[in-house]
């Protein structure tokens, strides 16, 4: 692996870059118009325009990502997270075109990205799953209303081929469903091609705790502990932590097994995180498997001292990180949690807030305090993308001491020219419930009054 190309933009591709010149790997970033100036060009060895503003018409453009590949005599390309990372269409063609794919086979991402299958196959290899029903094709909603009852109410409407919270909808009484399926099917097919949807019973304040997983392709995996994401709006994540307040030594050990069971089943290569529910009772069921590099991966590589990307990027070059790279030797040490920095209004329904960043000063980074971003003081956070422009983490010896220091990093976190969720963070952080650990995915929702328009 001697030229990287970086299919994504952002943070996440200034991200991949930091590793791969560390490695000694050249790197080619790929931009739209609207990103000819950005950070991530800058940083890049190469940089190759690929098409307008709209992902639709550059970044999701398999032909004009390979081509770019071709022109740069590139000889890998990693995917980052979100845009074409999981797409089996896209790694099929990026090994079709004789380049090195940084992520699982495409198999793998075609039976993880099928929500439904991905289920049946985490039951096979022992994996608790949370009650659900077959899939409903769009048209034929044949047995839905039977499906229900048996599923019990309330329940959750999911898209097959969903993620991040896209295409689900939470339904409490029968005379709802048939509707609310229809409507979920049809968005479903605008989002992401497919409308096929399933039932899956709602566990009511679940806490959201995935494992960051990692594959080495012949059966053998490693995990590198869990993270929480229990902190959510609309279903996406805000506030991550690690350890989470919520695992005893036995409950950590039994999901971590779990984990490592899909993953060695699956002989899954590279990074990749099996997300849970936990229930209020304990009991924890398989929620979906993530075939890429996670958002909130820093927290992990802060607790653990592994460098995720790096070893994305060693692996795909055929180093024998297994060799290296021992379960007994990975310790945690202290916590870490990570605020997501957004362009958005939380008293608005967190509506998106593009504009100029006329002043874009984050923390001085060091001494536990590190920030990952896309952008640069004077840049335009524009309307065609994710609204997150940076990632705020920091690491101390314990939970106490690192919401004191996350705290005193987002006091010293200046951004002016757009409105951001910042003083929303501040206030989570802060609240009394966040201190005591007694989070879940509805925190936000019940802690509404305390947290937003204050």
């Amino acid at each position: 692996m001697k030229k990287l190309l970086i299919a994504n933009r952002g943070e996440i591709a200034c991200r991949i870059i930091r590793s791969a010149k560390t490695l000694g790997i050249a790197t080619v970033a790929v931009h739209s118009e609207a990103d000819a100036t950005a950070k991530h060009v800058a940083e890049a060895d190469e940089a190759i325009a690929i098409g307008p503003a709209q992902p639709k018409e550059s970044y999701l453009v398999t032909e004009k990502v390979l081509a770019a590949a071709q022109e740069s005599g590139a000889d890998a390309l990693h995917p980052g997270y979100g845009f074409l990372a999981e797409n089996a269409a896209f790694a099929t063609s990026v090994v079709d075109a004789g380049l090195t794919w940084v992520g699982p086979k495409a198999a793998t991402i075609t039976d993880m990205g099928d929500k439904e299958r991905a289920r049946l196959l985490a039951h096979g290899a022992g994996v608790p799953i949370v009650p659900g029903s077959a899939r409903f094709l769009v048209g034929d909603l044949a047995g839905v209303e039977q499906a229900g009852a048996e599923v019990g109410y309330p329940l959750l409407i999911k898209a097959t081929a969903g993620g991040g919270g896209i295409g689900m909808r939470r339904i409490d009484k029968a005379e709802d469903l048939v509707e609310t399926v229809e409507a979920t099917q049809n968005m479903a097919e605008k989002a992401f091609g497919d409308g096929t949807v399933y039932l899956e019973k709602l566990i009511d304040q679940p806490r959201h705790i995935e494992i960051q997983v990692f594959g080495f392709g012949d059966g053998q995996g490693v995990h590198f502990y869990e993270r929480e994401c229990s902190i959510q709006r609309r279903f996406q994540k805000i506030i991550e932590e690690t350890p989470s307040t919520a695992l005893d030594d036995d409950l950590r050990d039994r999901m971590t097994t779990a984990a490592l069971a899909l993953t060695k089943q699956e002989r899954y290569r590279g990074a990749g995180t099996i997300e849970f529910i936990l229930a209020p009772d304990g009991n924890f069921f398989f929620l979906e498997m993530n075939t890429r590099i996670q958002v909130e991966h820093p927290i992990t590589e802060m607790i653990t001292g592994h460098d995720l990307v790096s070893h994305q990027l060693r692996l795909a070059r055929g180093d024998a990180l297994g060799d290296e790279v021992k379960q007994d030797e990975i310790k945690v040490d202290g916590h870490s949690i990570e605020c997501r920095i957004y362009a958005e209004n939380p008293d608005k329904n967190f509506m998106p807030s593009p504009g100029p960043l006329d002043v874009f000063e984050p923390p001085a980074e060091g001494d536990g305090i590190r920030v990952d971003t896309g952008v640069r003081q004077g840049d335009q956070v524009t309307y065609f993308y994710d609204p997150m422009i940076a990632k705020l983490a920091v690491h101390a010896a314990d939970r106490d001491a690192a919401i004191e220091k996350m705290l005193t990093a987002l006091d010293n976190f200046r951004i002016e020219g757009i409105v951001t969720n910042i003083a929303f963070l501040k206030r989570t952080i802060a609240h009394e419930a966040f201190r005591r650990g007694d989070t879940h995915t509805g925190f936000v929702d019940q802690h509404k009054a305390d947290l937003i328009g204050v």
